[in-house]
């Protein structure tokens, strides 16, 4: 017998239309975040952001690549760091599939990272990607847009997700005193101190006569959203069904 509550096709067809409503609304409330979203006030950018792509060297309105929009993933990837985010490598697996419906739609989508573009291009082809993925090294473009920090900010307390972090110690939960950020710092091949300096983000940007605005940045659950696979399992009988961290990058399921 299932744990679950079970009914008749009627029973189901009731609840089901209830729950419709619920999700029109929903929906009614997506769609005016979306348009309050594009009201924010645009902040002009008059700094010069330098970056190392596969085609050399690049400046923010390069990225735009003759666009008028232009989005940035901030992908965790330190410049000690000798793999990528799991949890990043699992947003940016979708990537692929829609960068080249809004590169022709007016919107440039990148990924930027703090490592090194050799080591960004060896992550790509391992992980089978095609995205363009930028190397924000030696820039403040990550410091800028607060998704990385240095040693003296995490003693300090740091900003993030607009609001500022009493202690920006490692910190464990109840899996046996090992946490998400010590798996995902050793994955990574650096401590938890490390893996916490860098932070995942997404940026919007624009270009209208000539110059550069910064339009909207979001962090943490906000990225929610741009998580494919959780759009998907919210939808599935079981939810999330999280007891843990479960997801590893697509490469390493066949090995565990």
């Amino acid at each position: 017998m299932a744990k679950h509550m079970t009914g008749t096709r009627e029973d189901w067809l009731a609840a089901r239309l209830e729950l419709l409503e619920a999700e029109k609304e929903l929906t009614r409330r997506s769609d005016e975040l979306a348009r309050r979203r594009q009201e924010l006030p645009w902040v002009r950018i008059d700094k010069e952001y330098r970056f190392e792509t596969d085609s050399g060297g690049a400046s923010l309105a390069d990225l735009f690549k003759g666009r008028s929009q232009l989005l940035v993933y901030h992908f965790m990837f330190g410049t000690d760091w000798t793999a990528g985010c799991p949890s990043c490598s699992m947003i940016a697996d979708g990537f692929n599939g829609f960068a080249i419906h809004l590169a022709n739609h007016d919107v440039m989508l990148w990924a930027a990272s703090r490592a090194p573009l050799a080591k960004l291009q060896a992550y790509k082809r391992r992980m089978g990607w095609n995205f363009p993925w930028a190397s924000s090294q030696g820039s403040d473009f990550n410091f800028d847009f607060s998704v990385s920090y240095t040693k003296e900010q995490e003693r300090e307390g740091i900003e993030y997700n607009f609001h500022r972090e009493p202690d920006s110690r490692p910190r464990a939960n109840e899996e046996g005193g090992k946490g998400a950020e010590a798996q995902f710092a050793a994955a990574c091949g650096v401590d938890a101190s490390t893996f916490r300096r860098d932070r995942p983000g997404m940026s919007a940007f624009v270009r209208e006569d000539g110059v550069l605005y910064h339009a909207y940045s979001t962090y943490a659950r906000g990225l929610d959203g741009l998580w494919g696979a959780y759009q998907w399992l919210d939808r599935a009988p079981k939810g999330r069904n999280e007891t843990g961290v479960w997801w590893h990058r697509h490469d390493e399921y066949d090995r565990r």
